[in-house]
């Protein structure tokens, strides 16, 4: 039986049927709700229930905990509504859905861009260019009827190629199949553009945090919004375990060099010796606290693994970052 969902204050309305979560429901329907990871991963969903019952589904503990649920919280990608349900969500995008497509791209360059990750770049039919946000992500559908999801790193004023960054997972069912098998002409399906991961409008300087190819859709909010002559300042750390995991690091060095409102840092975490590293290490949240005692007026922007993205959540709460000026997407194995 479906149940009826109302969106408070909003007042919106609409339906999930038998086993849907929360957010399918809501994208289904339409309206887009903040997510990121789609997995009980990052807790970007997170949303309060007003009345109802929900089944909280499978998620990361810590970031729901019993206290949480006693005060009325759920994750919006796990929760299924046992009962109809009033929820409140501040942030609905009122979505058209013809918006989210599936494609069939061809590949048309693909590059090594270190030695464990590569570069694809997608041509979607001519006469369907994908529309999307800066800092989106797209699905590419498997045969076995799963999918994995990769940001798209290029700006959206390149709608006529998607760029993918994708990492090597060893044992990584697409991954590997990428590096192993995948060729320039071949195709794949994709369906997309997903998330709520973009640049909000705000004079906040604007501090970004990208783990590994979590920079990919910071390039393209920064790609974008430095070719619409952005003005605010912008701090960019990056995080990776060592020289040889940093790929593309000439763009953000040419960022620099052009936008003197832009500052890039890199951060590594686990150097030695033969490296002969004289930059910053450690891990790259430590290293955003060190340079930054109080965060109450920035807005983060963040993309990495779950646990950087909760410790992120957790610890610059505690030095003044306000939730409302806190975005991230979260890269979970499921999308290797």
């Amino acid at each position: 039986m479906a149940h009826l969902i109302t969106i408070q204050p909003s007042g919106i309305q609409f339906t999930a049927e038998p086993g849907q979560t929360i957010l399918e429901a809501a994208t289904v329907a339409g309206l887009g709700l903040p997510h990121a990871c789609r997995g009980g991963d990052c807790g970007a969903c997170e949303g309060k229930i007003l009345e109802g019952q929900v089944d909280y589904g499978e998620y990361q503990e810590s970031l729901l905990t019993d206290y949480d649920k006693e005060n009325g919280l759920a994750l919006f990608c796990a929760a299924k509504p046992l009962t109809d349900l009033s929820i409140e969500a501040y942030e609905v995008i009122l979505a058209d859905a013809s918006t989210i497509l599936t494609l069939s791209c061809q590949v048309q360059r693909m590059e090594k861009l270190c030695h464990d990750v590569m570069g694809i770049w997608l041509a979607p039919p001519a006469d369907q260019p994908m529309q999307f946000l800066p800092g989106q992500f797209i699905d590419i559908l498997l045969e076995d009827g799963g999918y994995r999801s990769y940001s798209l790193a290029n700006p959206p004023e390149e709608s006529g190629m998607m760029e993918l960054h994708v990492r090597r997972v060893p044992n990584g069912l697409f991954s590997e199949f990428v590096f192993n098998t995948l060729k320039i002409g071949d195709s794949l399906n994709v369906k997309g553009p997903h998330g709520t991961f973009y640049l909000r409008e705000s004079d906040k300087p604007l501090l970004c945090i990208a783990g590994g190819t979590g920079f990919a859709p910071i390039k393209s909010m920064l790609a974008h919004a430095f070719s619409q002559g952005l003005q605010r300042k912008v701090m960019l750390y990056w995080g990776a375990r060592q020289p040889q995991d940093v790929y593309m690091a000439d763009l953000p060095a040419q960022w620099q060099q052009a936008h003197a409102n832009f500052n890039y840092t890199t951060v590594l975490s686990d150097t030695t010796a033969e490296d002969q590293w004289t930059g910053r290490t450690g891990l790259v949240h430590q290293a955003v606290l060190e340079d930054y005692p109080d965060l109450s007026a920035v807005q983060v922007y963040a993309c990495g693994a779950p646990v950087m993205i909760e410790a992120i959540r957790r610890e610059f709460g505690s030095r003044g970052m306000l939730d409302e000026d806190f975005f991230c997407d979260t890269f979970s194995f499921q999308r290797a």
